[in-house]
């Protein structure tokens, strides 16, 4: 399966004192990547709360290996590690405009029904949208 990328430009006040990006940004990029890629599969958050499925952060396993700078322009990669079943299991890979690789992360979330708060499966047609993808 191939990634699915956009590109960010960092904005001043996203930095630090030293003119890096602040690690806790990472996170809001790859989520930016992660709806991206859920519209160009034709779904939203909100479509999937409609079904009453929420979607909440297991596990993130983020790798922080060189420091995004303001000027930098970034891409955001991001692709399905395996088709969902509970959980959906994405991998992000965030690069500078020399092509370095600053950051990489591996993110579980667990669909979730909105009532009980307990793990369910995701909406087949989801699921049927990223079989397409394999």
């Amino acid at each position: 399966m191939s990634f699915f990328k956009i590109n960010i430009s960092p904005r001043y006040s996203e930095t630090d004192q030293m003119g890096i990006i602040h690690h806790s940004n990472y996170l809001i990029y790859m989520e930016q990547a992660r709806l991206a890629w859920l519209s160009s599969l034709g779904f939203s958050y909100e479509k999937m709360e409609k079904e009453g499925i929420l979607l909440p952060v297991y596990k993130i396993d983020i790798v922080y290996k060189k420091p995004i700078k303001f000027d930098d322009v970034i891409s955001v990669k991001v692709r399905l590690k395996a088709l969902p079943t509970a959980r959906v299991v994405f991998v992000y890979v965030i690069v500078n405009n020399f092509d370095v690789i600053c950051g990489t992360c591996v993110l579980t979330l667990v669909f979730t029904d909105a009532h009980t708060f307990r793990p369910r499966k995701p909406i087949p047609e989801f699921v049927e949208a990223c079989q397409r993808l394999f």
